[in-house]
């Protein structure tokens, strides 16, 4: 297929319009001007095209020519993707910055517009280890030719590209390759097919799969009020809206650094670059809690900053969730964590606003609603293509933004629409110091009833019992909390001002966690339980002596300083000694036995 060549005659911003490119293809990806800034075809008007920029346009003119390449935006999938940050295009910025270096030392802090640099590494040697396929056999998209060890965590598969299928011909030995070789080749329909250790795919095309399958596996996060009261599933959607300070970055890199999954995938869109610098720092120092190994040997980073162009922040959004869906083809959960999908919202709104679309509300595009639809609709648990069998999941988590919190703008309600969890982050909680800022009365999870099985399986029988009876303290402490501000606390029963001091216990010695702090930051399924068996054990005994006639005061007197270390367990005892958390519990039971009997 011939390259259209076109040249310039707009220029708006990120938006390039040019003419003479009769041929050229929706979605195609296109060199544009002197520089060649990667560019992608968004409308079609006779022989004119509209091109948003995924590069900084300053310096264009019109005349300059503009090349399309024949093919749309895609990826590079296959080793050497792990342990890498690229742009929004898939360009790795570290090799980036050492080639602007060699030119100039003092601008290798700068992206220079129209480099180019493979996304996987040429120079690097992989060891391909086949599987016991033999001449002749049948093969198709998704079965597995060989393995890579990729990272000391991650064995990548490498794996026949969908949409083809045939004969194998040949299939490389085991040995040290690079991504450019040919390790197989499949005849089909008479024709040989050359498979590399690497393949391209479209990014705004979702990769194919099996079947879909229920997401009935909690992905287990640490995060307490997260893993007990609004569970996230494998293959799940989640949204976490918040106001400024409210803690979501915090919250996604807890997220990012603790969760179960096998491969993390990690989009900065548009929000500060201290942040992602932050996570460059970190997350090379850390262990994963699950296998004892680097951070990053299972991270995918994406920087897409607020200084960064626009337009890309739409490329950065489909180039992560791509990945995503390679790495679950493998057979892995895969961790999507995108912050901020306000932002990719606002590049929906200047864009539009430049094409000169009608405007719907707030000034988004009418087709905002759809664009979210398709990012986490490509969420979900499958059964993969291919031999062997095997299931992966992708599980979305985007940040939203909305000025001044307000939950009923434009994108955070869309959002709630195709998500089936939501976290909602509250200013008041923030301000309170009370973190993770999640608001118990505003968040929800449609979750809870396919998670429950595990749970009662790998944990506790009781879990749906104590979680559901905590939950329901949490409700009447709010309540409460209404009649208390008109009267006060005198106006209560014995009953409900017990209820509003266990719920005082379970939010400070539950639902508050340290981010920050070495054993408070993760905390095991096992201990999550534990603690809230002990508070909710505690609150049963108590009702019982009220029954009888004691009162709340003379509970908490009992109680004294074991009132103290009910609420410390949390950040003093390890995950691996939890025994010390029964230990606390029997101790307050017997303080209240005592009482009983005396």
């Amino acid at each position: 297929m011939l390259a259209v060549k076109g040249s310039i005659v707009r220029i708006s911003g990120p938006l390039v319009v040019a003419e003479g490119m009769s041929g050229a293809q929706m979605y195609e990806m296109v060199y544009v001007g002197e520089d060649r800034l990667i560019g992608e075809i968004t409308r079609i008007r006779g022989d004119r095209a509209f091109i948003q920029v995924y590069e900084s346009t300053s310096g264009l003119k019109p005349g300059e020519p503009v090349v399309g390449t024949g093919a749309p935006l895609s990826v590079e999938l296959g080793p050497g993707l792990l342990g890498t940050i690229y742009d929004g295009v898939q360009r790795p910025l570290p090799i980036i910055a050492e080639r602007v270096a060699e030119v100039d030392p003092r601008r290798r802090m700068f992206v220079e517009r129209g480099i180019q640099a493979p996304p996987l590494p040429r120079d690097r040697k992989f060891h391909f280890k086949p599987e016991p396929l033999k001449e002749g056999d049948k093969v198709e998209g998704g079965d597995a030719l060989g393995r890579v060890p990729e990272t000391s965590l991650i064995e990548h598969v490498v794996m026949v590209p969908p949409g083809i299928r045939g004969r194998l011909k040949w299939l490389a030995s085991e040995g040290d390759y690079n991504v450019e070789d040919t390790i197989a080749v499949v005849e089909r329909d008479g024709r040989d097919v050359e498979i590399r250790m690497h393949q391209r795919w479209p990014v705004r095309i979702p990769r194919p799969f099996k079947e879909k399958l229920e997401p009935q596996l909690p992905l287990i996060t640490g995060v307490r009020i997260i893993d007990t009261f609004f569970p996230m599933a494998k293959g799940g959607t989640g949204a976490v809206p918040g106001g400024f300070g409210t803690g979501k970055t915090v919250t996604l890199h807890s997220l990012a650094q603790w969760s179960e999954a096998r491969v993390v995938i990690y989009i900065g869109c548009g929000e500060r670059g201290n942040e992602m610098t932050e996570v460059l720092e970190r997350f090379p120092q850390y262990k994963d809690p699950w296998t004892g190994k680097p951070l990053m040997d299972r991270t995918v980073l994406i920087a897409n900053t607020s200084n960064m162009p626009v337009a890309a922040r739409e490329a950065s959004i489909y180039v992560g969730i791509t990945i995503a869906e390679y790495y679950r083809d493998m057979g892995y959960d895969v961790l999507l964590v995108a912050d901020s999908t306000s932002r990719w919202a606002e590049a929906l709104r200047e864009i539009a606003g430049r094409l000169e679309e009608m405007p719907a509300e707030e000034g988004y595009p009418s087709y905002l609603a759809s664009r979210l639809a398709e990012f986490y609709e490509r969420a979900g648990r499958v059964k993969a293509l291919g031999s062997p069998e095997r299931s992966g999941s992708v599980t979305v988590v985007g940040a939203v933004s909305p000025p001044g919190g307000d939950f009923s703008e434009p994108v955070t309600s869309h959002t709630t629409r195709f998500i089936r969890v939501f976290w909602a982050l509250d200013t008041k909680l923030a301000y309170s110091r009370h973190y993770p800022a999640i608001n118990w009365l505003m968040s929800y999870s449609a979750y809870v009833d396919l998670v429950t099985q595990w749970w009662h399986d790998n944990v506790d029988k009781r879990w749906r019992e104590y979680r559901d009876e905590a939950m329901d303290i949490l409700l009447r402490e709010s309540e409460l909390q209404e009649i208390v501000r008109l009267v006060g606390t005198e106006g209560l029963d014995e009953k409900d001002k017990m209820v509003l001091e266990t719920a005082r216990l379970i939010k400070d010695g539950f639902l508050k966690q340290n981010a920050f702090d070495p054993i408070d930051a993760f905390a095991t399924p096992q201990k999550q339980f534990r603690l809230l068996k002990m508070i909710m054990d505690i609150h049963r005994k108590s009702l019982e002596l009220i029954e009888k006639g004691v009162t709340t005061q003379q509970i908490l007197q009992a109680l004294g300083r074991l009132y103290i270390d009910i609420v410390k367990a949390k950040f003093t005892i390890p995950n691996d000694q939890l025994e010390k958390i029964d230990e606390i519990r029997d101790r307050a039971l017997k303080a209240l036995e005592e009482l009983e009997s005396g």
